[in-house]
C-alpha cells in the first residue's frame, strides 16, 4: 500500500502528464485568425475561387446543383496519394450522375504537375492557398492533416467533413 506522500506525488504526477498531453494536443491545433470564418457542418458553404494548373479559376459556384466533394491533398502525403485513385474511380462512376470530386492541392504547384504527369486523375486539381488561414483551415481542417475532404449538397450546404482518406464505400455513399 502506498503512503499518504506517495500518493500525493502519484496524483500530482498524474494531472502533470494530463496537462502536457491537453498542452501538445492544443498546440497541434492551427488556431483560426480573428475574423476568418471556418466552414461548419450544416451551414452554407463558403465561397471557393481558386485557379487550377493552367491558371483558370473555379468557383465553387459554378458547381452549383451538383454534389460536390473538395479532397485536401499533397504530393508529400503518402495516405492523400493512395486516395488519388480511389477518388479518380469515383468521378467515373458519379460524374455522370453530376457529382464532381475537386482536389485542392495543398502543395507546391511544380511538386503537384510533376507528381500528376505520371497519376493522371480525371477531376479538377485546384491550388489550395498555404499561407494563413490556409484554404483546408477555412473548410474546417483545423488540425490541418491531410487528407481532408468536405461533402457540399447539390444545395451549397456543407453536409460532412472527413479527416484521413476516404474509402471507396464512403465515397460510394457521399456521391450517391
Amino acid at each position: 500500500m502506498l503512503s499518504r506522500d506517495n500518493l500525493v506525488i502519484l496524483g500530482v504526477a498524474v494531472l502533470a502528464a494530463a496537462l502536457g498531453g491537453w498542452l501538445q494536443h492544443e498546440s497541434r491545433l492551427a488556431h483560426v485568425p480573428a475574423g476568418t470564418t471556418v466552414a461548419q457542418v450544416g451551414e452554407a458553404a463558403p465561397v471557393l475561387a481558386l485557379p487550377d494548373l493552367q491558371g483558370h479559376v473555379h468557383r465553387l459556384a459554378d458547381y452549383r446543383g451538383r454534389r460536390v466533394l473538395l479532397n485536401f491533398w499533397a504530393s508529400w502525403c503518402g495516405p492523400c496519394l493512395d486516395e488519388l485513385p480511389v477518388l479518380d474511380r469515383t468521378q467515373a462512376k458519379f460524374g455522370d450522375q453530376g457529382a464532381i470530386v475537386l482536389g485542392i492541392a495543398m502543395d507546391d504547384p511544380a511538386r503537384v504537375r510533376a507528381f500528376l504527369a505520371d497519376h493522371p486523375v480525371r477531376f479538377p486539381i485546384l491550388l489550395g492557398r498555404m499561407e494563413t488561414p490556409s484554404t483546408s483551415l477555412l473548410w474546417g481542417d483545423r488540425s490541418q492533416v491531410l487528407p481532408y475532404s468536405v461533402l457540399i449538397g447539390a444545395d451549397g450546404r456543407v453536409i460532412a467533413t472527413h479527416r484521413g482518406p476516404l474509402d471507396a464505400t464512403t465515397l460510394d455513399q457521399w456521391l450517391k
